[in-house]
């Protein structure tokens, strides 16, 4: 039984959505309350027992290699001052995982982004964590996805339901849900941002996936799209030639910060379980007058 312990967080793009904040500060490194975006993944990554990270990178993104690294200054200002508990966090950042950094030179696309991490992944299985989609889950969404991976050792997809107009800006799977278990989603096919009305299902896809080694050589001999992108729905439309393909209805909450109102509303909701700020932070919104 092969195990899935690599992990692939594309972080190359520019978050022109959060322009101005993204001219300098690398979108992954956006704060939901007090932690950066990109390492609720990592944390997620850990927990669900991968223990080697690979980030694609660009020019500009030197900040998330170095929120991961020792930072001496800081922590000799902190034990000087005498600092513990701040001196213990800054550490535990650090201390937290080895990760890999490939720089992506262009941006060309998801299915690129993935294509560059293929000498570090080897011939193994793998996960993919877009860092944007932020997942509050009892059991961390990755480790809810290799459980089911262990099971069909195939490719497997994080979906959700979208309602209404919101579904045409997804990928939308075609399938049909296991008897066994209809969280399993047994997949024909799939559709880049279709129109409501030919969306074959309300199953968008999420910002999780575990794909076979095989998807390397589709992406690599794959024809680029618009823009000369390679995108990694057209690499699993072709893994499903040859193999099978799942999705997976995942337990918990999903936040898009990639977009203004998501990263807004993961605050609210982050705040407010935080045993520190959720009782002020509480009585602060009751008062407002909406």
């Amino acid at each position: 039984m092969k195990k899935v312990r690599k992990v692939i967080f594309p972080a190359a793009g520019f978050g022109t959505r959060f322009l101005p904040a993204t001219k300098v500060i690398p979108k992954e490194m956006l704060a939901v309350v007090d932690k950066p975006i990109i390492q609720y993944g990592v944390e997620e990554a850990l927990a669900a027992g991968c223990d080697q990270l690979i980030v694609i990178t660009a020019h500009g993104k030197s900040a998330i290699e170095d929120h991961f690294d020792i930072s001496h200054e800081l922590e000799t200002a902190l034990e000087k001052r005498g600092k513990t508990e701040l001196l213990e966090l800054s550490r535990s950042i650090s201390n937290m995982v080895q990760i890999s950094y490939v720089r992506q030179k262009e941006a060309k696309g998801l299915g690129h982004a993935v294509l560059m991490a293929k000498d570090l992944v080897d011939d193994e299985p793998f996960a993919v964590i877009l860092p944007d989609d932020v997942i509050d889950a009892p059991v961390p969404c990755l480790k809810q996805m290799i459980d089911v991976f262990e099971q069909v050792q195939s490719s497997i997809l994080a979906t959700q339901e979208v309602e209404g107009p919101a579904i045409s800006s997804y990928g939308v799977l075609d399938g049909d849900p296991l008897v066994s278990n209809p969280r399993i989603i047994a997949v024909r096919g799939m559709v880049e941002k279709p129109k409501l009305e030919d969306a074959p299902s309300k199953n968008a896809i999420i910002g999780r996936y575990i794909l076979t080694p095989k998807i390397f050589e589709l992406l690599e001999n794959l024809t680029p799209g618009a823009g000369g992108e390679l995108q990694l729905t057209d690499g699993i439309k072709g893994l499903l030639k040859t193999e099978k393909v799942y999705g997976y209805s995942f337990e918990g909450t999903r936040y898009d910060a990639g977009d203004k109102l998501g990263m807004l509303m993961a605050t609210v909701d982050f705040a407010l379980k935080r045993k520190d700020l959720g009782p002020p932070f509480r009585e602060y919104l009751k008062g407002l007058k909406l």
